[in-house]
């Protein structure tokens, strides 16, 4: 029997679901087969990849978290993880349809841009992508580098997608507050993914971390691929002053996200299984 210490987990993936490349079925496996002891999985604004995950993680031993990332607007913005127990995430989705709502506005607003600027691009080109529920900027990439428009995916966000350049448009999100508050409402545990992205200095983290506690904020992803060792200290000092849980994952994508394996990142992660066991408890699970 492997003791707790010597097993491993990864508490933030995506499939197909939302931006991954892999299934939700196959990104169980591909987990397995790593030697992963659980994974979660987190896509963008939806939960529709959890149960086939789930049925996938009975079939193999591997333990299914369900969760979702929720994009909130903030400086210009923030991704909330949700971390779901005993099919409580079932109670989040009217929600994230309310959010999957919103990209569907914008979408349109980028083809059209898109096409004005010169590349010859539908909407139905770009949803013939998706194998999930999520349509975003990832599918438009994609149908971007299929079309020989850019070379990466990387490229289409760095010329064309990403804040500032010439086909972006904002979405309409929640708030940091807002995305806390429908986790709680759901039966969820909230956490803050992938701190460092906020660019902000460690005095203004913790600050920000002890406004978001008094809306209920629950933990931070101290762990994280992109995370210095300094980094990962710093957090795992402010959620010691703040009361916080700590988690971890490695943001994997699949093939989307080169370089970036599940559970060990770019071979800097090694996430233990306490961290999970701790996340339990809070849920009362």
């Amino acid at each position: 029997m492997v003791s707790d210490i010597d097993k491993y987990i990864d508490l933030h993936t995506h499939s197909t679901a939302s931006d991954g490349s892999m299934s939700p079925g196959e990104l169980v496996r591909h987990a397995a087969k790593c030697g992963l002891h659980a994974v979660a999985i987190t896509d963008h604004d939806t939960v529709e990849g959890v149960d086939e995950a789930a049925d996938e993680g009975r079939k193999l031993g591997i333990e299914v978290i369900a969760g979702v990332e929720i994009s909130a607007n903030y400086k210009p913005e923030m991704h909330i993880l949700g971390y779901f127990f005993n099919g409580a995430h079932d109670n989040i989705k009217p929600a994230l349809s309310r959010l999957r709502e919103n990209r569907d506005v914008r979408n349109p607003k980028i083809i059209k841009r898109l096409n004005e600027l010169g590349f010859n691009i539908s909407l139905e080109e770009v949803e013939a992508e998706v194998m999930g529920s999520v349509v975003g900027r990832p599918h438009i990439a994609k149908a971007m580098l299929k079309k020989g428009y850019v070379k990466s995916i990387e490229e289409a966000f760095d010329k064309y997608l990403s804040t500032g350049r010439p086909a972006y448009f904002k979405k309409d999100k929640l708030t940091p507050e807002e995305g806390i508050k429908e986790i709680l409402r759901a039966g969820g545990i909230p956490v803050v993914a992938h701190p460092i992205y906020l660019y902000h200095t460690w005095s203004e983290l913790d600050k920000l971390f002890g406004n978001l506690v008094k809306s209920g904020l629950k933990g931070i992803e101290a762990y994280y691929v992109d995370n210095s060792a300094d980094d990962t200290g710093n957090l795992l000092r402010l959620a010691i002053k703040h009361g916080l849980l700590v988690t971890g994952g490695s943001d994997f994508h699949g093939s989307f996200k080169n370089g970036i394996e599940i559970g060990v990142g770019r071979g800097n992660l090694k996430i233990e299984y306490v961290l999970l066991e701790k996340l339990k408890k809070a849920a009362n699970v």
